[in-house]
């Protein structure tokens, strides 16, 4: 079954990570085991393009991640807002190079779309991986008006922040609302027709966003706060609101996300893929119908294996939540659309012309 999933770091696996995506995912495990690489998801790599074509993936939001921090304690943060802008730049240069090779291709319009997805069911094993440019955190975004040159290379969609405060508004772990400059910036998306990612706000942040944007929004990767009860996930309410707005939430396979209490290298993977499904039935309940859900992985986002659910291995795994969805009744149409069929409808609606 055709599958897309919104949000793909796979930028940051190969220009941070310097992995080379057009290897299988176990040849990547076995370079970084040879490299003695003891980091936080190296030698744990979950996908790669050969894989991804496996897993019958034909469209993504793949990202431009480049994070402004005080301290940098890990491979994605950098000190200023123009290195942020520079290394966003490189993201781009590496979906250009890739597409240019043949294993990607950029959708920027509603006919793009339209037309990949004909092309990718007549020739599933040849097609590229259609991606929307996305952008998790705004910090390459050096003033509001940055926007508008980040859309003309191709970008459709764009979230505020990531983890903490930034120059927009505070992230996952604070509580910080919009920062001045997010005003004017909301307001360039909004005419641009571009998609506000509310995922990774903070709660004060993102009904703050919902008060100020009156365009499209969606939730890439945002799991339930009732299975993992902390702040990077929604409440209800949110989920509510999202779903209001006729937005789509991506579900996300980031055990942080799905298991209470789950610290990372110290505890033991509980949940398996039946925690994500369960998570999918969070948000049907909620909207009374299975149109505003479908799949965000996050996978290889800065973790790897070791940090999924106990009966995942690599990314063709995410086929059997299709398995997992009919055996608790869901009908053919429902799976589909949670699959792959609710992304494609929404940005159907999102895209220009």
């Amino acid at each position: 079954m055709l599958l897309f999933d919104a949000h793909l770091d796979l930028a940051l696996n190969g220009v941070d990570w310097n992995r080379d995506l057009r290897c299988s995912v176990d040849d990547l495990r076995a370079q970084e085991r040879a490299l003695g690489m003891t980091d936080p998801g190296r030698t744990g790599a979950t996908l790669s393009f050969p894989e991804m074509r496996t897993a019958e993936l034909g469209l993504c939001l793949s990202t431009l991640l480049a994070r402004q921090e005080k301290e940098i304690s890990h491979s994605f943060g950098w000190t200023s807002p123009q290195t942020c802008y520079a290394m966003a730049h490189a993201h781009l240069a590496w979906h250009r190079a890739m597409e240019r090779a043949g294993y990607l291709r950029s959708i920027r319009t509603k006919h793009d779309l339209k037309a990949h997805c004909n092309e990718w069911q007549h020739h599933p094993q040849t097609t590229p991986l259609g991606f929307i440019q996305t952008m998790e955190g705004a910090d390459p975004i050096l003033v509001p008006g940055t926007i508008d040159e980040f859309y003309d290379h191709g970008l459709r969609a764009i979230g505020l922040t990531h983890y903490g405060a930034n120059r927009y508004g505070g992230g996952t772990s604070c509580e910080v609302g919009l920062a001045v400059d997010a005003i004017p910036l909301l307001k360039r998306i909004e005419e641009l027709g571009m998609t506000v990612d509310v995922t990774h706000l903070s709660d004060v942040a993102f009904w703050q966003v919902l008060d100020y944007f009156n365009g499209r929004i969606h939730a890439s990767h945002q799991n339930s706060r009732r299975l993992a009860p902390w702040q990077r996930q929604f409440s209800d309410e949110q989920y509510k609101a999202v779903i209001d707005r006729d937005g789509v939430i991506g579900v996300a396979l980031d055990i942080i996300m799905l298991q209470p209490g789950y610290v990372r290298r110290v505890s033991e993977r509980l949940v398996t893929l039946e925690r994500v499904v369960e998570n999918i039935d969070i948000i049907v309940q909620l909207a009374g119908n299975a149109r505003h859900v479908g799949i965000g992985s996050d996978l290889d986002g800065g973790y790897g294996v070791e940090q999924t659910p106990s009966d995942f291995d690599r990314f063709r795994d995410l086929q059997r939540i299709a398995d997992l969805l009919e055996r608790r009744g869901y009908s053919a149409a429902d799976i589909a659309g949670i699959m792959h069929g609710n992304w494609i409808r929404f940005f159907s609606e999102v895209l220009p012309d």
